[in-house]
């Protein structure tokens, strides 16, 4: 070996030696220290929500209980009536979004509870569950704000909202950048933060404002909640229209193309509003979304970008080493390197892109689905949700199912939107590199000799595709008026048998076809609990949509708009201080809902049909299916459309009386 060789030797041998690498973070990345530090916000934060809970709980229950001033003890308030439709759906939504960002902090970053603690790398994880009770322990006094409806507790929400998107503010201006995994992560992942607190400390004085002195009577806690139940027996009572005027072109393109895209936006009805525990599961939906995504692009895009930026000459060594030979010239190896990784960049923002998009029609489609679901299940239809008559009561497992559903929904989508990536990152990658480049540039075209190979294969697959397809249109099928039937057997048996080999090679084409549209079909669908991934035999072993029945028993058991309607008339009609005659008249013409409820006589045909209507609705209401009285028992039979099954119509037990079918069921 000569001593220009033993030089060479040298240099490549100096690839492995590991070099001390410098760790001095730039200027710009240098550790920031605001005025207000993370620790004493918090422990400040803390120290202001607990004081906010013990004095609205004392100040709620004293106000209750005014006539004895040591009479019962105060207690915890509840955070948002989530059962209740007067519940302000905003500010759970956004107290909601807010825990959302605070568990992708806690599962990120290096300091998950920050309250100026020193621990070491073992008791992390411990400090991780502390810090999954902490956060919604802090942001608690947020939402039971809006639960006391008084001045106090609008005035107390508006200030902890201002203190804590005034110090979350303040901390980003001063110090906007982060140290990893991308200089402007934390700025980026606190939008959702902003906008959310922005929006609490918007709503709080509103509310404030508006309804503070007005908030002193007990009845505008429910009387938004009576405006939505009177709406909806508006609708629900309202004249259907004929079938005749029904409208005969549903088969043209537009009103195809318009029926799709109705089912995949969700427009308000007249007269239902999607619950709040669905209002706030939507919205961490969306952020969970927006973290994930951001997440993803920031832990591998600014990578690819630096691995990209980092090739130089000696990188084709590299390649000249494992026997790859991209061209004779050094520039020319470098120019192609950089522009697969920026293929490569561009498939997995492609990809990202794709998922987040099929997500977000997911969800869409989801809404318009829970609304269906909920509308038929007031109905008492319940064989059309769940392809089973079952009954309609909260259990115990529903109840935890209703607890955990938006939790669910988070973590599905978060898990979805991650499988989805990687999936459409994959087919955009073999798609660009096997199909696209090599017809570009013209080589490397693999694919395309393998095809060309077997091209008389493919193109023989193809032509008894073809004509079987032939074969059975003018042989094998005879048309007879409007009725068709199988002719021309004896060839259809001899082409069955000929064709059999061939029919089993497409068969494993279709097999293959099958599996990957099945992966591809689960995967867009995974975020959706509304809907089984199994079959529907065997539904009932996915846990998703478990927890979804789960949800939907206890939200239609409790929360059924005619029975509270129901109830609020007698509410009201109470309230009004009315003697026994002008009470009773008023719920008559109250029941009615007609346009004008200031006639003084009302039809006798109209009030006796206002009357059946209530009594039907409240025969098939879920909540009363339980309380019901043993001589309407027999009515738990009737489906949504007031008939009976087909198996009470031939009961053998026909001749029974009602006491007797009462005592035998």
């Amino acid at each position: 070996m000569d001593s220009k060789d033993e030089v060479n030797y040298m240099d490549y041998t100096d690839w492995y030696i590991d070099d001390p690498v410098d760790t001095a973070l730039p200027a710009e990345l240098a550790p920031c220290n605001p005025i207000i530090r993370v620790d004493l916000f918090h422990i400040s934060a803390a120290g202001a929500s607990v004081v906010v809970l013990v004095f609205l709980s004392f100040f709620v229950k004293r106000r209750w209980m005014w006539r004895s001033w040591c009479r019962g003890a105060p207690g915890l308030l509840h955070p948002a009536g989530l059962l209740e439709s007067d519940c302000h759906r905003g500010i759970a939504a956004a107290v909601f979004g807010v825990l959302v960002c605070s568990v992708c902090a806690v599962a990120i970053d290096s300091n998950p509870l920050p309250i100026g603690l020193h621990y070491s790398k073992e008791t992390k994880e411990y400090w991780k569950i502390a810090a999954l009770l902490y956060y919604p322990a802090l942001y608690y006094p947020l939402l039971a704000c809006a639960t006391v409806k008084n001045k106090v507790g609008y005035l107390l929400g508006s200030l902890l909202s201002w203190l804590h998107s005034g110090v979350l503010i303040w901390q980003k201006v001063e110090c906007p950048l982060s140290q990893e995994p991308y200089k402007y992560y934390t700025l980026l992942r606190s939008l959702p933060q902003f906008l959310c607190l922005g929006f609490l400390s918007v709503v709080y004085p509103v509310l404030l404002l508006r309804n503070g002195e007005k908030s002193r009577n007990s009845t505008l806690h429910w009387w938004q909640a009576d405006e939505y139940y009177m709406d909806y027996l508006r609708v629900l009572l309202k004249k259907r229209p004929s079938k005749n005027s029904a409208r005969t072109d549903q088969s043209c393109i537009s009103s195809k193309v318009r029926t799709l895209l109705r089912s995949y936006v969700y427009i308000p009805m007249k007269g239902f509003r999607i619950p709040p525990k669905l209002t706030v599961s939507v919205t961490v939906a969306l952020v969970t979304v927006y973290q994930v995504a951001l997440l993803l692009v920031v832990d591998v895009v600014p990578t690819l970008q630096k691995m990209r930026a980092g090739v130089h000459e000696e990188f084709s060594y590299v390649l000249e080493g494992f026997g790859i030979n991209l061209s004779d010239k050094r520039d020319e190896v470098i120019r192609i390197v950089k522009y697969y990784f920026w293929i490569v960049e561009a498939c997995y923002i492609s990809a990202i892109t794709t998922s987040c998009c099929f997500t977000l029609s997911m969800l869409m489609r989801s809404m318009v689905l829970h609304r269906e679901n909920l509308l038929s299940l007031y109905r008492g239809d319940t064989g059309k949700v769940f392809n089973v008559q079952r009954r309609i009561r909260p259990s115990q497992s529903a109840i935890v199912s209703w607890m955990s559903f938006t939790s669910y929904q988070v973590a599905h989508v978060a898990l979805g939107l991650s499988i989805q990536l990687l999936v459409f990152f994959m087919c955009f990658g073999l798609f660009a590199f096997l199909i696209v480049v090599p017809i570009l540039h013209g080589r490397n075209l693999f694919l395309f000799k393998i095809l060309e190979t077997m091209w008389p294969f493919w193109l023989a697959l193809v032509v008894v595709l073809l004509i079987q397809h032939v074969l059975a249109r003018f042989l094998f099928l005879h048309k007879d008026g409007k009725t068709l039937s199988i002719t021309n057997r004896r060839g259809l048996y001899i082409f069955t048998y000929l064709f059999f080999m061939f029919n089993v090679l497409i068969g494993s084409i279709v097999a293959m076809w099958r599996v990957a549209l099945t992966a591809v079909y689960n995967i867009i669908h995974f975020c959706r609990l509304d809907m089984s991934l199994l079959h529907r035999g065997v539904e009932c072993f996915d846990p998703a949509y478990r927890c979804y029945v789960g949800f939907l028993l206890v939200e239609v058991s409790h929360s059924h708009p005619v029975m509270k309607a129901f109830c609020f008339l007698l509410l009201r009609s109470q309230d009004l201080g009315l003697s026994g005659g002008d009470r009773c008249k008023n719920e008559e013409e109250g029941i009615q809902l007609m346009s004008n409820l200031t006639l003084a006589k009302t039809a006798r045909s109209r009030r006796v049909r206002a009357r059946w209507h209530l009594a039907f609705t409240l025969l098939r209401n879920p909540i009363l299916i339980a309380s019901r009285k043993p001589d309407v028992c027999p009515a738990v039979d009737l489906v949504s459309n007031g008939e009976l099954n087909s198996s009470s119509r031939h009961s053998p037990d026909d001749n029974l009386t009602k006491s007797e079918l009462c005592e035998k069921e």
